[in-house]
């Protein structure tokens, strides 16, 4: 039987770049789609199924933020991949936000390019796995198919990389994780953001999550090495 090639998306109006994107990841063995403006990036995005959006946030007609934003808003859950010229903090983190699980700056390598969105189809792949759907924290729960956390039975409104940090320290287990290992689970290999980032990502989740951010139950500073999810309550 013929294996199925998983399909991505490419929305970038460089064709120089959108060339080199779709032979390398023609060369894995995906199936690539392009598209050169943000509103034919968003209507494919809407009509057809993806494994990975791969999308400029400099685009015509509509740009890449607005992509995302409007993605999400309708309940699309592809993971999408962001690229920029533009490497200010306040860009990724809107990207972030907004619902990307990457955002990667130009210039960047083909190597660094390929090992993110290895890393992001794996994460994808082990939050949609059978197995660990619903994990089960004192008040919460952690439902990893719909990507929803509800405490109390109410949902909590967390962004897609919240989900994916809370995702990454409820599954280690009640390991510690360094912040490094977080940062390379969350937002993959070769990402130049700061260790500071995953603190604040932390705190916005305890608002969220905790009785009382100020004493958390379950999102726990180990001192000097990094945090650890705790199911009791």
């Amino acid at each position: 039987m013929t294996e199925v090639k998983r399909r991505i998306l490419i929305v970038e109006d460089d064709e120089s770049i959108t060339l080199g994107l779709q032979m390398n990841l023609e060369a894995e063995g995906y199936e690539v789609v392009v598209a050169a403006d943000g509103d034919a990036g968003l209507e494919a995005a809407q009509a057809h199924d993806f494994a990975l959006v791969v999308l400029d946030v400099m685009l015509p007609r509509m740009n890449g933020f607005e992509v995302v934003r409007r993605l999400r808003a309708e309940g699309h859950r592809v993971p999408v991949v962001m690229l920029s010229a533009r490497g200010a903090e306040m860009d990724k983190v809107m990207g972030l936000e907004l619902g990307a699980e990457d955002y990667i700056t130009k210039p960047f390598s083909l190597a660094e390019f390929l090992a993110r969105v290895r890393a992001v189809l794996r994460r994808d792949a082990i939050a949609r796995s059978p197995e660990a759907r619903v994990i089960a924290a004192g008040a919460l729960q952690i439902d990893a198919e719909t990507r929803e956390v509800r405490r109390n039975g109410e949902l909590v409104d967390l962004t897609a990389t919240e989900f994916d940090l809370l995702m990454c320290l409820a599954r280690a287990g009640g390991k510690v994780l360094s912040r490094d290992e977080i940062l390379s689970q969350v937002w993959g290999p070769g990402h130049h953001g700061t260790l500071r980032t995953i603190d604040n990502f932390v705190l916005q989740l305890r608002s969220k999550l905790e009785v009382d951010p100020s004493a958390p139950r379950h999102l726990v500073t180990v001192r000097g090495v990094g945090y650890r999810f705790l199911p009791s309550s």
